[in-house]
Order: structure tokens, then C-alpha cells, then sequence
């Protein structure tokens, strides 16, 4: 008898083990689910880039951490992103600084006609940045990486080469490249790009400002057939990729270290993806169709470039007014693009 209550007592005892074990098991296998919005279709270099993203991450964390992408902004929509990440409306968000212009004012230096001659360097230079100065109006989100698309040159129904010619002329464009466009004697026609096929088909506008990638995959550059190399002034737009904190701080130190160290190397595949498989990709298809791209004389650049340095020095007067190191953000962007933008 006794033995046959000590048989049941240690079958007991085994079990319970068993089903600690399994729990613990479990437990240290918890997945998380995380939900990314991106406004890019997914037909683009930009989102298929961010899936791969996604896949690595479920990967090496074995399953621990897994990334629903949400492509085309069916999510949230684009000038929504960022508040949607720090509310925890979603996880993870791709958008543009751009759209919310005033809150990232240090950030804008990126943005400036520096003389941008290609994404790759553009995307490299926007991380660095980041990594010097840490601006604390990103405090607020855990910064994945960040990056930004090829020069935005000008694009025209006829070829430009002197700054008068833009005179009187129409040119689409917004936010901070309609600066750049009335500093070199344009009016500047204030509409997003989605609508600039229309406005530009009526003659609305006569031209616009923009990435090569950007005009040739909304369809633009067969109304625009001219593409104008003013790299002297050409400025880009900086792009975020940002996680919600409290999302990030919740994942295990061993994840988030593994996240990390994707981040780093996805930094490289954007600036190559911009650079090859949207810019690269996109000049050759257009020069294919007989489109023409126009160079400036080395003179003449050095004019537009002249002509929008008021913006520069405008940015370093509204930083310091703002105590942020805009004169040194700004310096150390000229060094980098200098040293590495060839």
C-alpha cells in the first residue's frame, strides 16, 4: 500500500515538473508581434527592402520577434506616422521628416540644398548625423535607421542651362524645396506629388523639383522629359524608420542587440537600394525613352549653388535662436558631403 502511494506521489512530483518545464519553456519563447506601417505599395524597391527587413528579424531571433508589414499606408496614413509610433497606434513606422516640418528642427539640416550628388552618400550622411548629434527630437522613439532619397534636381518640358530661364516659370514643389525654387528665381507651385501629373499635364506648373526615382515611378517624367543636373543646389529629403519605446524596451536585451546589428547593415542595403535599384534603375529607363539629362557648366552651378546659401544661413539663425548646434550640424553635413560625396 505504501508503495503504491509513493508511486502516485512521484508520478505527481513528475508532472508538475514536466508542466514547470514546459512553461518556462514557453515563456522564454514568448513571440512578439510587432505591426509596421509603410506607405510605399509594395510593387517598390523601397517596401520589398523593408520585407526583407522583417524576415531577418523573425529569423535570427528564431521566431521570438515577428514583423507584420502594413504596405501603402492602409495602416495609418503617411503624415500620421510618426504620432502613430510614439502613441503605440502601431509599432513601427517608415515616413518622412518632411511632413512634419518644425518638429524635427535640427534634423532639417539634411533636408537643405547642400549639393547632393547621390542617395548612397545621402543615406550614409543622415545616419552619421544621427549618430554625432543624437537629437533629442527623436528622444521620443527608438531611431531603427534612418535614410534619404537621390538629389532633387529640376525637370522640364525644354532644357535649362542659366538661372535666368527659370524666371516666370511655374515649378511644382513644397516644403522646403519651394524655398529653393523662388532663392533661384522660380514661383514656385505649392502641391503634393501625387497631384503633379494632373497640374503639370494642364500647365499648371511648367516643371517641379525631385529625386529621379521619385519623378519616373509616379509616371512624371514623360510629361517632364528634361532633367536639369543642378546638383549644386540639390537637396534630398531624410526618411525615418522609428519603433515605439515602450515596444522596444519590452523585448529582451539579446533581441534587441540582434535588432541592432540588422539596423547597421540595412543602412548599407537602403543607400544601395536608392542609389542602384530606384535612381540607378530609373535614369536608365528614362534615358532609354530618349530623355535627355542636362548638365550645368561647373560656373553656372556654382551660381544656383550661391543663390540658395541664404537658406543655409537662415537654418543656423532659426537654430540658435532655438539653442540647438545648427552651425555645427550644418558643418559637419558640408565635411561629410566634401569628403565622401564624389
Amino acid at each position: 500500500m505504501k508503495k503504491h502511494v509513493f508511486i502516485k506521489v512521484l508520478l505527481c512530483v513528475l508532472l508538475f515538473s514536466f508542466c514547470l518545464i514546459t512553461y518556462n519553456s514557453y515563456a522564454a519563447e514568448k513571440v512578439t508581434t510587432l505591426r509596421y506601417t509603410h506607405f510605399n505599395t509594395p510593387d517598390t524597391p523601397m517596401c520589398k527592402v523593408a520585407q526583407e527587413w522583417c524576415k531577418e528579424v523573425e529569423k535570427r531571433t528564431n521566431g521570438r520577434v515577428k514583423v507584420m508589414l502594413y504596405p501603402g499606408g492602409t495602416l495609418i496614413p503617411i503624415v500620421q506616422t510618426y504620432d502613430a509610433v510614439v502613441k503605440g497606434s502601431v509599432d513601427i513606422g517608415f515616413g518622412i521628416f518632411t511632413y512634419s516640418r518644425g518638429r524635427f528642427p535640427l534634423t532639417e539640416v539634411i533636408d537643405l540644398p547642400l549639393g547632393y550628388k547621390n542617395a548612397y552618400t545621402a543615406t550614409k550622411l543622415i545616419n552619421e548625423y544621427y549618430k554625432k548629434f543624437k537629437p533629442k527630437e527623436l528622444d521620443d522613439v527608438k531611431v531603427l535607421y534612418l535614410e534619404a532619397h537621390g538629389p532633387g534636381i529640376m525637370h522640364f518640358k525644354k532644357p535649362i542651362t542659366k538661372m535666368e530661364e527659370l524666371k516666370g516659370m511655374k515649378i511644382r514643389s513644397s516644403g522646403l524645396s519651394a524655398k529653393i525654387v523662388t532663392a533661384l528665381g522660380g514661383t514656385p507651385v505649392s502641391l503634393p506629388i501625387t497631384e503633379a501629373y494632373d497640374a503639370i499635364s494642364k500647365g499648371i506648373a511648367d516643371g517641379m523639383t525631385n529625386d529621379v526615382g521619385g519623378l519616373f515611378l509616379f509616371g512624371l517624367s514623360e510629361l517632364l522629359p528634361y532633367h536639369i543636373e543642378n546638383y549644386g543646389s540639390a537637396y534630398v529629403s531624410g526618411f525615418y524608420t522609428v519603433m515605439n519605446k515602450g515596444k522596444w524596451n519590452a523585448l529582451s536585451p539579446a533581441d534587441q542587440a540582434i535588432i541592432d546589428k540588422i539596423n547597421e547593415e540595412w543602412i548599407e542595403k537602403r543607400a544601395v537600394m536608392w542609389r542602384d535599384d530606384v535612381d540607378g534603375v530609373s535614369k536608365k529607363a528614362m534615358l532609354q525613352k530618349g530623355q535627355k539629362f542636362v548638365p550645368l557648366s561647373k560656373e553656372e552651378d556654382a551660381r544656383w549653388a550661391q543663390a540658395v546659401k541664404p537658406i543655409l544661413d537662415d537654418y543656423v539663425k532659426t537654430t540658435k535662436e532655438k539653442g540647438l548646434p545648427g552651425d555645427q550640424a550644418l558643418k559637419f553635413c558640408l565635411d561629410y558631403l566634401k569628403a565622401h560625396d564624389k
